[in-house]
């Protein structure tokens, strides 16, 4: 493993949340355990791909080993809300999903997005309930969709005051209702 090495095991909370306005936001996993908490970095289409991984995996999960979750709590909506500290450790470059079956935990290993200035990538793992990464992957999902509408033409971000799109060479200005 990388010598920047942090383990979570098991998170007692973990999050996917923005800073700024959409069009400008930051997107940021954050994990704590205990009095430790690590910020990361994610893209929005990161964020939108572990989250539909997870409901996946949950969904296979639930098939081939329910568990009666009636009895947890859901985490509360202030856990999903980012806390101190805001300044990201490394931005996400590579996610791996997991099931552990002994300890009934779903294990996500992250690793630092690859740079040429350094060879030795920092890793984070964290250890979460079903609830949690369930709670996790719902509230990403909201997030996402919260962002600035797409053009119906060319797929990409509107701004407030629509976009030239592509589709239109460029010449007629693309509005949102």
């Amino acid at each position: 493993m990388s010598s920047d090495f942090s383990d979570f095991n098991p998170v007692s909370r973990i999050t996917i949340d923005t800073v700024g306005e959409p069009g400008q936001r930051v997107f940021l996993l954050q994990a704590s355990r205990g009095n430790s908490t690590i910020t990361l970095k994610m893209e929005k289409e990161q964020v939108r791909v572990l989250a539909a991984s997870v409901l996946e995996l949950l969904e296979e999960l639930d098939k081939e080993a329910p568990i009666d979750d009636s009895r947890l709590d859901d985490p509360l909506s202030s856990d999903m809300l980012l806390q101190e500290p805001l300044e990201p450790v490394f931005a996400v470059g590579q996610i791996g999903l997991g099931y552990e079956r002994t300890e009934n935990m779903i294990v996500m290993v992250i690793q630092e997005i690859q740079r040429e200035d350094k060879t030795d990538l920092a890793t984070a793992r964290f250890w979460a309930t079903r609830t949690q990464m369930k709670a996790l992957s719902e509230h990403a999902l909201e997030i996402v969709e919260q962002g600035r509408p797409i053009c119906p033409l060319c797929n990409s971000p509107m701004e407030p005051d629509g976009h030239f799109c592509p589709k239109q060479n460029g010449h007629d200005k693309v509005e949102w209702d």
